[in-house]
């Protein structure tokens, strides 16, 4: 059984650029091209008036695990 929850998340410009980091390939990016990748998005979002919305999808899966004889395990 799975269950989906939408919501949304407003950041503010500060806090995009503090989380944004931590994501996959920019991760990994040297000191001067990161520097260079949070100046660019920083300034974009000040273009929007200083922050955006995110919208999230939540995903709750539930199952039940069974042994090979088919009844619940202990």
């Amino acid at each position: 059984m799975a269950v989906s929850f939408d919501w949304e998340r407003t950041y503010s410009r500060d806090e995009w650029l503090e989380l944004l980091p931590t994501y996959g390939a920019i991760a990994k990016l040297p000191p001067d091209d990161l520097a260079n990748v949070l100046e660019t998005v920083g300034a974009l979002i000040d273009k929007m008036g200083g922050g955006f919305s995110m919208p999230y999808t939540t995903v709750a899966v539930v199952a039940v695990r069974r042994d090979t004889h088919g009844g619940p395990r202990e």
